[in-house]
C-alpha cells in the first residue's frame, strides 16, 4: 500500500519536531521534507509534489494562505494536486473563511489531538474536507449570513465546506428526523463532532471500534451523509447535537 507523503511547512521547531514525531508513529504516512517558511515551503512542495502539504497560517515571510494560493497554483495543472491541511492558533472568520477561498483542503488548529491529526490527515488523502468543531460552526454562521449570495470557499463539490453547498444542507434539513437516532448514535454523533477518531470514540464510550464503525455507518444513511465531516455539518446545522 502505498504511504501517505506528507510535506511539513511550520517555522516553529518544537512544533514541527511535535508534528513530524506524530506523523512517522504511522506506517502509512511518510514525512517527506519540512521547511521553516513560506519561500522554501514552496521550493519543497514543487520539488517533491507530497500528496499533503500541512501549512502554518503564521509565517515569518508570507502568510500561509498567501503560501496555499501559491501551492495550489503552482500544481493546479498536476494530476493529483497537493491537498493543503491548514494548521494554526487562528479561528477568526477572516482567517478561515480566506483559508478556504485560497483553496485549502482542511483546518486543524494547532492545539489538536495527534489521534484527531492523523485522523484528519487520513480525511484529507483521501478527498473530504477536515474541520474543527470551531470552524465548522464559524462557516455555517457565514452561511446562515450569506443564504442568498453563497461564497465559494472550495471546490470539492463532495466536502461540506462552503456557503453554497451549506446552503444545500439547508435546503435537505427537513429529511434530518432527530428521533430517527437512537440515544447511542446521538453520542457518537456528538464525538463525530468534536473531531475524535473511531478509536477515541470506542474508548469514550467503552465500546468497540467495530460498533463504533457500525454507529457511525448508521448515521451517515440516516442523515443522508456522504462523510463524516458532512454528518457533523448537518448535525450542527439542524440542532442535533451543540
Amino acid at each position: 500500500m502505498s504511504k501517505i507523503r506528507v510535506a511539513l511547512i511550520e517555522d516553529h521547531d518544537l512544533t514541527r519536531v511535535g508534528i513530524r514525531t506524530a506523523l512517522q508513529q504511522k506506517d502509512e504516512i511518510e514525512v517527506v521534507g519540512e521547511a521553516a517558511n513560506a519561500a522554501d515551503g514552496l521550493r519543497l512542495v514543487k520539488m517533491v509534489q507530497p500528496d499533503i502539504a500541512i501549512i502554518d497560517i503564521g509565517l515569518p515571510d508570507k502568510d500561509g494562505i498567501e503560501l496555499t494560493r501559491e501551492v495550489k497554483s503552482a500544481l493546479a495543472g498536476e494530476e493529483s494536486p497537493t491537498k493543503v491541511l491548514i494548521l494554526t492558533l487562528r479561528d477568526n472568520k477572516e482567517a478561515v473563511l480566506a483559508a478556504f477561498a485560497a483553496g485549502a483542503d482542511s483546518y486543524c488548529m494547532k492545539d489538536i489531538k495527534f489521534d484527531n491529526l492523523l485522523e484528519a490527515v487520513r480525511v484529507t488523502y483521501n478527498g473530504n474536507a477536515w474541520i474543527d468543531p470551531a470552524i465548522a460552526r464559524i462557516v455555517l454562521q457565514q452561511a446562515r449570513q450569506n443564504q442568498h449570495k453563497p461564497e465559494v470557499l472550495a471546490t470539492d463539490s463532495k466536502t461540506i465546506t462552503t456557503p453554497q453547498t451549506l446552503e444545500t444542507v439547508e435546503n435537505n434539513e427537513e429529511m434530518i428526523d432527530p428521533y430517527t437516532l437512537t440515544e447511542r448514535e446521538l453520542e457518537v454523533l456528538q464525538l463525530i463532532v468534536e473531531g475524535c477518531s473511531n478509536a477515541v470514540i470506542a474508548e469514550r464510550l467503552y465500546i468497540t471500534v467495530g460498533t463504533v464503525k457500525t454507529h457511525v455507518r448508521n448515521i451517515l444513511n440516516k442523515l443522508c451523509a456522504d462523510d463524516r465531516t458532512q454528518a457533523a455539518v448537518r448535525a450542527l446545522r439542524s440542532g442535533l447535537v451543540g
